[in-house]
């Protein structure tokens, strides 16, 4: 297995929606013919809830036994429960609620009418994450992580010259004054990242391209958060050709290689 960096570059948004979201159906139940239930790590955003949009009507969603999956989310807006900014709140709208999971395993951030403070709420994730696992590491092994990037190379809510960027020693954080409202938020760190088995981050619009060209490129992660991101076993940019303008021509793989690689990493 190795870990190196590939870009998939799609015609379009809704081609490269529709490309992970069969690759995701795929993988998943390959997952679960090898261990009894699998870690999955949700993102929101326009291309994340069109990514489970599209599991959700594909004909092969009944065919995964969702019972057996574990959803978390790599991080949150502080907003109240039900809030349609929410990321728990995307995903469920667009396919947790569809489908029959088992609540016991869907893992969401608290909110801010908890009736708890975001400190305490990241302390809370953390504790929830812990007890996923007997690893020392405090987490369960990730086997799909799926995550946005925003045009600021931000990852999960891990902004550009911010001090969570280097956090090495908690799992969670709180984050305040983040670049992107809502300025309260909660996220995953680096190390919880980049011990996923597969990051999967799908990338679409013109506005991406500087970014993922630097990040690419090998830009500070100060500069670039997402520069900082690789996973255990595949990292794989799914981007459609507008947001792959700036991509070095050497990390693009072709359809058919792309596709072996895939299967040999499976």
């Amino acid at each position: 297995m190795t870990n190196e960096r590939r870009v998939l570059v799609h015609p379009d948004k809704e081609a490269l929606v529709a490309s992970v979201a069969a690759r995701f159906l795929t993988k998943i139940i390959d997952v679960l013919e090898e261990r009894d239930e699998a870690h999955v790590v949700l993102t929101g955003g326009t291309v994340g809830g069109g990514v489970l949009a599209a599991i959700n009507a594909s004909p092969a969603r009944d065919t995964v036994d969702w019972s057996r999956l574990h959803f978390w989310w790599g991080d949150e807006r502080w907003l109240p429960d039900g809030d349609a900014e929410r990321n728990d709140r995307q995903a469920f709208d667009a396919l947790l609620s569809h489908i029959a999971l088992d609540p016991a395993k869907v893992h969401r951030f608290a909110s801010s009418d908890s009736g708890i403070d975001l400190d305490a709420a990241a302390a809370a994730y953390a504790e929830e994450l812990a007890a996923a696992t007997e690893d020392e590491r405090g987490f369960p092994v990730f086997e799909i992580m799926f995550l946005g990037v925003g045009p600021d190379g931000h990852v999960a809510s891990l902004f550009p010259g911010t001090a969570e960027v280097h956090e090495r020693k908690r799992t969670v954080v709180a984050v305040r004054g983040a670049a992107k409202a809502p300025a309260e938020r909660l996220s995953l760190t680096l190390p919880v990242i980049n011990a996923a088995e597969r990051l999967w981050m799908a990338l679409a619009g013109g506005d991406k391209a500087s970014v993922l060209g630097l990040a690419l490129a090998g830009a500070s992660v100060d500069e670039v958060p997402v520069a900082g991101v690789l996973g255990r076993k595949r990292t794989v940019f799914f981007v459609d050709k507008a947001a792959s303008a700036e991509v070095p021509e050497s990390l693009i793989a072709p359809g058919d290689e792309f596709h072996a690689l895939v299967d040999q990493h499976r």
